[in-house]
Order: C-alpha cells, then structure tokens, then sequence
C-alpha cells in the first residue's frame, strides 16, 4: 500500500498538483467531473454557476478531483467557491465569462483594511474564491474571462473585482490556461505556499493588475506572459490576514512582462513582512510608465537576497528604482524598512520615448542605506534631453512609492543618495538626446566603486561622475563613450579602492 501511495504521489508532482515537500492530504485527485453533467448549459447566456459549484462541490466530496470544461462559453454570474484536491481542467475553446448582474459574494468585514487598499482588504468578492485549501489547480488551455464586468475600482456589493481570489493555500497550480479581463485583479493570492506555474497567460492591459503573489513562499512560474494596465507581476506583503507573514523562495524564468501605467515586474508598494530568496531569470519587459524593475520597501520590510538576471527592457520610464520609504502603512507599529544583498546581471534597457526617470537608488537616511548591491554588465540608454540643472538633491515624498515621488534627478543616468557598497562591474549608461547633466551622481553614500563602466558624456553637462559627501569611492577602468577618461567631481568625498 505505501509503494503505490508513493507511486500516486510520484504522478501528482509531474502532473504539477503536489510540490517536493509537500504535505499530501489523504484524498487525492480522483475522477473526472464534466460541469455539463451537473447542468451547465456552455452557450453564453444561461448563468452556469450553480452548476459549477456542484460538479466542484462533487469532486471535493469525493475526495478529489477533475472538473472539466469541454469547448463553450459558460457565463458565471455567481461566485464559484474552490475546494481542496479539485483540478479546473479548461479545455481548448472553453471559456468562463464573467457577468455584470451584480450577484457575486459581499465583501467580507476586515477589521484590518486600514493597512491596504480596498482592493487587498477583501477577497470573497470574486468569480473564484477559496480560503484555506490544499491543492488547488487550473489547468488547460482555455480561458477564464472577466468580460468587461469585472469592477477596477472599489465594488459596491454584488460586483466582483477579480477573477481569481485565494488566500492561506498550500499548494497551487496555475497552468495554460489565460486569464483576460480580471478588473482590480486578475490573480490575488495572499498568504499561500507552495505554487507552481507554467505558460499562464494574463491579459488585464484594459483593465488593472494581473497578478498579485502576497506574502506568499516557495513559488515557481516558468513561461509567464502578462500584459496588464496597472502592475504586471507583483510581489507584496499588507496586513489584511491581521498579521505580518514571510514572503520569500521564488523563482521566476521566462517571463514576458509589459504595463500600460504602471510597474512591470515590482516589489510593494505594499511592504510589510519581509522578502528574500528571489531569482528573476530570462525576462522581457516591453513596456512600464513607472518602474521596469522596482523595489521599494515602504512599511518596514527587509528585502534581501534578491537576483535579477538575463533581463531586457524597452518603453520603461523608469528601468531600475530601489527606493527605501517611511509609509509605515502595516500593524504592530513597524519601524523603517532595509533594502540589501541585490544583484542585477546581464540586464539591457533601451528607451527612447517620452516621459523619463533616472534609475535611482534612494534610502532613508544614513541609518537606513540601500547596501549590498551588485550590477554586472547593465546597460541603459535613457531618452536624456534635459539641460544644465543644479546638482542639490532633488525633493521627495517619503511616504510615496512612486518613481515620480523623487524630483527631477539631477544626473541622466544613475542617481544614488544615501546608498552603501554598491558596485557597477562592465556595463555602461547613454542618452538618446544629449543631456546637460552628469551621467552619474552618488550622494550622501559610502562604498561607491565602478570598474570597466561607460558613461555617455553630455556637451554642456558640468562632470561625467559625481561623488557628494561619500566616504570611500573608486573608479577604475571606467571611461566615456569616446574613450576619455571621465571627468570626476568629489566634493567632501574619499578616495579607496
């Protein structure tokens, strides 16, 4: 009996229904259960909700199972509730549309929604929604679509601003399947463990985020593609479950990333508990009006051990931005928050358009530096076109996460205020449009080294490289883009290298 249990197990995580590790409930996945069996009439007008809700009713009663959607349109005017074991298996040409009929779950009381938006605060108010499961599935090649009704704001009772909703899972899988239209949401998932995803694709570029992974561990998406309008692929830890919870061991591979308004692949702005162990590998992103790659720490998190790698980007207004805020927006009185231990290689962003943010490290203060951070062949060209400016330090509002909360950087290219130990190793910066100011200022900081950089010289600009009060700077190996050496200025800095 326990070698054909571990047999069973064995398909299970092949299948990728149960993670290495995982604890495996002694109901399994059994049967297959056809929604047209328990009436769902797959025509798209008739509400097929209720019968949704018994074929996965029945497959949870059995222990386990699959419930199957054959080619057709089955419009869901009601909230479908998950159960554990139960695998939503989409076939090719079946589609799940949403309804604007005002009948979906109320949103559930939470004595914490002062923490996060409206939005973060409940989850009932969905088209799928399940609290607590084990081994939960969607998998196929069909789609599940909001269809326009989903609400991107705040719902009134009876409207849905998500399709997919589900919070303290263990064991999830997200697999082919495309989720279109989602609202607020396409995907939030808050408090889970153990989620696996491969070839998922989520179109919300009409609408707002596509998937939110909320103080969430051990997470593997592979081949993701998200077009969204708000945030793309988000990671985030609030106070909605009424606590601080973990939020790390995730690997990311072969991403296609792009938002209309906002951030493509982004840490917070919600930034409670804290974050480390992340591996971005193999990303694109072709297009984000705020950051490409964001990170920024605003209710007291540590975010650390973080790794981006093989990535481009083009149409990013802001390529890079590590920002350290004082938000403090989580419960219990947190303090401020770190950003440390970060590496960024083989990284190329281009971008010529309009509208424009200076890759920007910015910690709080000096007890509270970015640290630790490593970049190793990144390339940027900027779109540049500004004239002389003053080099002070730009104005910013702490309690915003936004690229657009830090004013007019006063280098083209990369501006660093109170950072420390952070290296540039090859790589380089250029503008588009001849820029009149520094390529890059560092203030406030110490440990400041750049071996082997290029930097793009502007025809009026004042230096190439400014240090302002740092302790310990170095550059070596470094010259323009013409093969001069760079014109440095150091005031109430050192030398060490």
């Amino acid at each position: 009996m326990k070698t054909k249990r571990k047999g069973l197990v064995a398909l299970l995580m092949a299948a990728g229904l149960v993670l290495a590790g995982a604890e495996v409930s002694a109901a399994v996945p059994g049967g297959v259960f056809d929604v047209k069996d328990y009436g769902a009439k797959g025509n798209g007008s008739a509400n097929d909700s209720a019968a949704i809700d018994k074929a996965i009713t029945a497959a949870g009663g059995a222990g386990g199972g699959t419930v199957r959607f054959p080619p057709g349109t089955y419009k869901s005017a009601n909230t479908v509730h998950l159960k554990s074991n139960v695998t939503i298996q989409l076939d090719a040409g079946a589609t799940i549309l949403g309804a604007g009929a005002k009948t979906y779950d109320k949103p559930e009381p939470n004595q914490w929604d002062e923490y996060q938006d409206y939005g973060h605060s409940h989850f009932h108010n969905a088209m799928f929604f399940g609290d607590g499961l084990t081994h939960v599935a969607f998998t196929g090649s069909g789609t599940i679509d909001g269809g326009g009704q989903l609400i991107t704001g705040n719902p009134k009772s009876g409207e849905a601003d998500k399709i997919l909703s589900l919070t303290r899972c263990d064991g999830l899988t997200l697999n082919g399947i495309t989720l279109r239209r989602g609202g607020h949401f396409a995907a939030l998932i808050n408090g889970c463990k153990n989620v696996v995803s491969d070839h998922l694709v989520i179109d919300t570029a009409s609408d707002r985020d596509g998937w939110n992974i909320i103080s969430t561990t051990n997470v593997r998406i592979t081949n993701i593609t998200v077009a969204a309008n708000d945030d793309a692929l988000v990671f985030k830890s609030d106070y909605a479950l009424g606590k601080k919870l973990p939020n790390g061991d995730v690997t990311v591979t072969g991403a296609k990333l792009s938002a209309v308004c906002c951030n493509a692949l982004m840490f917070g702005s919600e930034t409670c508990g804290d974050f480390t162990g992340y591996q971005f590998s193999d990303v694109v992103i072709t297009g984000a009006h705020k950051s490409g790659l964001g990170m920024v720490s605003m209710d007291g998190a540590k975010i650390s051990d973080v790794h981006y790698r093989n990535i481009t980007m083009s149409g990013t207004y802001s390529p890079i931005m590590m920002k350290i805020g004082t938000r403090k927006r989580c419960g219990n009185n947190p303090g401020v928050g770190s950003i440390s231990g970060i590496t960024f290689e083989n990284i190329k962003g281009t971008y010529a358009g309009g509208g424009s943010f200076s890759p920007t490290i910015w910690g709080a203060g000096a007890a509270n530096r970015v640290s630790d951070v490593r970049f190793t062949n990144v390339d940027l060209t900027v779109p540049g076109g500004n004239g002389t400016m003053s080099t002070d330090v730009p104005s910013n509002n702490a309690t915003d996460y936004n690229p657009k909360s830090i004013g007019t950087r006063p280098a083209f290219g990369w501006y660093l205020h109170y950072a420390s130990g952070i290296r540039f190793d090859g790589g380089s910066v250029r503008f588009a449009k001849d820029d009149g100011r520094p390529a890059i200022i560092a203030n406030n900081s110490s440990g400041i080294a750049f071996d082997k950089f290029t930097v793009q010289r502007g025809g009026k600009s004042p230096f190439d490289i400014g240090f302002q009060n740092v302790d310990g700077y170095c550059v070596t190996g470094t010259t323009t883009t013409t093969g001069a050496a760079p014109r440095l200025s150091a005031p109430g800095s050192t030398p060490r290298c």
